[in-house]
């Protein structure tokens, strides 16, 4: 957390409160400025177990006016989000990223990247000297074609993994909702 300025203390501090927490799993998935009403409802909707067409007016209120006053002004402060208190915009700020690694979806088993790319690397390591070595059946591929099949293998992998990140960290539910309800 070097790059952020932000100290795990610190980091842990903004984070510890399920409502910010909530607000920032909603920015996320809507990935752009949002207008505070419609977060205040989203988040009244996920603390109530409800939808936001079900919330009271006065579960949304409660939550608006801790919203306004306390929680976004601390991410605000933090520089984690942009939030323009006159016209009830709320946006991410790049630091956001930088909590990723704390939002996450630790519920499911990650895909050991480390492993896939070294296998891979090891794959291109083979074709390679089966090229080399004009080894049956790589003696077919040239040294132009086997660039290219480890190019694709390498770029497809990367986009592979852009995809995988993206839908588990653009989710419907905050993952520790998930949690709750056995997903």
């Amino acid at each position: 957390m070097a790059s952020s300025g932000l100290s795990q203390d610190q980091v842990f501090e903004v984070l510890k409160s399920p409502r910010r927490r909530y607000a920032l799993y909603y920015l996320r998935r809507e990935g752009g400025t949002v207008e505070l009403s419609g977060l205040t409802e989203q988040v009244a909707a996920w603390e109530n177990d409800t939808t936001t067409a079900e919330i009271t007016s006065d579960q949304r209120k409660r939550v608006y006016i801790s919203l306004y006053q306390t929680h976004l002004p601390k991410l605000d402060d933090a520089k984690i989000i942009e939030y323009d208190r006159e016209d009830g915009k709320v946006s991410l700020s790049r630091r956001a990223r930088e909590l990723d690694t704390y939002l996450g979806d630790v519920s499911r088993p990650e895909i050991p990247w480390d492993r896939y790319y070294l296998a891979l690397s090891a794959g291109s390591i083979l074709l390679v000297l089966g090229v080399w070595f004009e080894i049956y059946p790589f003696v077919l591929l040239s040294g132009i074609a086997t660039a290219i099949i480890i190019l694709v293998a390498y770029a497809l992998s990367a986009i592979g993994q852009y995809i995988y990140y993206r839908r588990r960290t653009v989710r419907g539910t905050p993952p520790e909702l998930r949690r709750a309800e056995g997903q």
